[in-house]
């Protein structure tokens, strides 16, 4: 079985990555008001974000959505 995914276009990029970049380009507060969670709001930090996004499913496609619509523009 082949581990490549060619039309998945997260294939590769971890949760922290995305996270890190959507950091970098949105800062918390205006990532805070795109997504609306309070590890976003209230004293963010990368560690307690990706803890609640690895638990919390509809967080994570949330974080994943946004990330992929800053990638293709």
């Amino acid at each position: 079985m082949s581990d490549k995914q060619p039309g998945n276009p997260l294939h590769g990029v971890t949760l922290e990555r995305m996270l890190g970049e959507l950091v970098a380009d949105y800062g918390w507060a205006e990532l805070g008001r795109l997504i609306d969670i309070r590890c976003f709001n209230n004293d963010p930090s990368i560690k307690s974000s990706l803890k609640f996004l690895r638990k919390t499913e509809w967080a994570r496609k949330q974080v994943e959505e946004l990330y992929l619509i800053k990638k293709t523009g």
